[in-house]
C-alpha cells in the first residue's frame, strides 16, 4: 500500500492548499480559518460559534434551503465546527461533485447575507444548545475548569458564549467579524479526493478570485501563566466529575510529541493505559478515566477526567497521584518505551485512516504550523524520544504543585418517604 503524499501549495491569493490524492469515490474538502473563540473581543464571546450557525443561512445568489440542499441532494455532508483558534467549513461528497462542493464553500465564506429572520432564528437554537449544556455537567466541567485555567483570557472564554451576548449579536458584528477574518491569507484549504492538482486549483483559483486578500485584525492577546486552583462544586446530579490537570507545551515546542507519548502512556485510549487499568479495571472506581493533551499557538494543557460515585473520589484521586508519582520517579524500561511507541504509532494510523478526518487533520496541521509532517518524518520523531526525556516531561508539567482541579459532586437532594 502506498504512504500518503500530500502536497502542499499556495494559490495566487494567498492561500494555502494542502492536497492529497486518494483512489476513492469519495471527496472531502474543507475551508480552515484562524478565526475561534480566542479571537474574541471580551462583547464578543461566541461570536464565532454564532457566525459558524449563520453561514449557513443566506448568500446573495442562495438561501438557507438551496445551501443546505446543494451538497445533501446529491447525498453528500456539509457540516461546520468552531474552536477556539480556528473554524472549519466542511462537505464529503461523490468525487464528482467536486466543483459543486468548492463553489458552495466559496459561496458561504465570501457572499455571506446573514438575514436579520435567520439571525434571530439561530438565536433561538444556540440558546437552546446553551441550556442543554448547562443541565449536562458531564459537558460543563470541561468549560469550567478552562474558564479557571485561562482566568481573564480568551482561551477560557466559552465557544458558546453566554445568554446575554448571543442575544446581543447584531448583523453588523457578523459582517466585521468575517471581513477581518474571511481572508484568503487567513485560509488553508484541505482537499483529500480524486481529483488532478492543477484541475482543483484552477477550481479554486476561480471561486475564491472574489475574496479579499487580507485584512487588518488584532494580534491574539499571548498568554503567560496561571495560578493553580482546586475546587470543589456542589453540581452533579447523579454522578460525580472531575477534571485535573495543569499547563503543558505549546503546539510550537518541540517538547510536544513526548508530551503527547506521556499523555497517552498515562490516560490514552487504549485499555491498557495506566489510568484505566488501576482506576477502572483493578479497582472499579469509575466506568470511564481518560487523560487528554490540547495544544495552541503559545500554549497547552493536559487533563484527566473521571465520573464516578462521590464516595470514589478521593479514592481515585489517590490512584492517580500514585500513577503521576511512578512517572515522575522512574523512568520508563526499555520494553515499556518501545512498547508505548508502537501503541502510539498505531494510534496516529487509525486516526489517519479515515479520509474525512485524515483530511481535517491535514488542514487543522497546515494552519497552525504552515507544513504537513509525513507518517515518516512522525515515526522519526517518536523514536527519538528517549526514557529520561518522558520522566523530565513528567517531573516538569505533572508535579503536584503545579496540579489544578475540578470537582463537581453530587448535591444533597432531599429523599421524599
Amino acid at each position: 500500500m502506498k504512504a500518503y503524499q500530500p502536497i502542499c501549495e499556495e494559490l495566487s491569493n494567498g492561500t494555502r492548499l494542502v492536497y492529497l490524492k486518494v483512489p476513492s469515490q469519495v471527496a472531502h474538502l474543507g475551508f480552515f480559518f484562524a478565526a475561534g473563540s480566542r479571537h474574541e473581543a471580551p462583547h464578543q464571546i461566541g461570536l464565532a460559534h454564532f457566525l459558524e450557525h449563520c453561514l449557513f443561512k443566506g448568500t446573495h445568489k442562495r438561501k438557507a434551503l438551496h445551501i443546505l440542499s446543494r451538497i445533501d441532494s446529491v447525498g453528500g455532508e456539509l457540516n461546520a465546527y468552531t474552536a477556539k483558534e480556528e473554524m472549519c467549513l466542511y462537505a464529503s461528497f461523490s468525487k464528482e461533485h467536486t466543483q459543486r462542493a468548492i463553489d458552495l464553500l466559496a459561496d458561504i465564506s465570501i457572499h455571506s447575507t446573514f438575514p436579520q429572520k435567520e439571525i434571530e432564528k439561530e438565536k433561538e437554537v444556540i440558546l437552546d444548545e446553551i441550556n442543554s449544556y448547562l443541565d449536562s455537567p458531564s459537558d460543563k466541567i470541561f468549560d469550567d475548569y478552562d474558564a479557571k485555567l485561562f482566568k481573564g483570557h480568551p482561551l477560557g472564554q466559552n465557544i458558546l458564549g453566554t445568554k446575554e451576548s448571543v442575544s446581543g449579536f447584531t448583523q453588523q458584528d457578523l459582517q466585521d467579524y468575517v471581513q477581518q477574518y474571511f481572508t484568503a491569507d487567513n485560509l488553508v484549504v484541505s482537499f483529500v479526493g480524486n481529483m488532478t492538482l492543477p484541475r482543483l486549483k484552477s477550481l479554486l483559483e476561480t471561486a475564491l478570485a472574489e475574496m479579499p486578500k487580507t485584512a487588518v485584525r488584532p494580534a491574539p492577546q499571548p498568554f503567560n501563566s496561571t495560578a493553580p486552583f482546586n475546587e470543589i462544586v456542589k453540581e452533579a446530579n447523579y454522578q460525580a466529575h472531575a477534571v485535573l490537570g495543569g499547563l503543558a507545551p505549546s503546539y510550537h515546542q518541540e517538547e510536544r510529541i513526548a508530551m503527547s507519548l506521556l499523555i497517552n502512556i498515562l490516560g490514552g485510549p487504549a485499555l491498557n493505559s495506566r489510568l484505566n487499568l488501576s482506576v477502572r479495571e483493578r479497582y472499579g472506581y469509575a466506568y470511564s478515566i481518560e487523560a487528554n493533551y490540547h495544544t495552541f499557538a503559545d500554549t497547552g494543557y493536559w487533563q484527566i477526567y473521571f465520573g464516578s460515585e462521590s464516595k470514589n473520589i478521593n479514592k481515585t484521586l489517590t490512584l492517580i497521584d500514585k500513577e503521576l508519582d511512578k512517572l515522575r520517579e522512574k523512568p520508563l524500561s526499555l520494553s515499556q518505551l518501545t512498547q508505548a511507541k508502537r501503541q502510539f504509532k498505531g494510534h496516529l494510523a487509525l486516526g489517519m485512516d479515515v479520509n474525512s478526518g485524515l483530511m481535517q487533520g491535514l488542514g487543522k496541521s497546515m494552519l497552525a504550523f504552515g507544513q504537513i509532517d509525513t507518517i515518516a518524518e512522525m515515526h522519526q520523531a517518536i523514536d527519538k524520544i528517549t526514557a529520561e526525556e518522558i520522566q523530565a516531561l513528567a517531573q516538569q508539567y505533572l508535579r503536584k504543585e503545579a496540579l489544578s482541579s475540578l470537582i463537581f459532586d453530587v448535591e444533597n437532594l432531599d429523599k421524599e418517604a
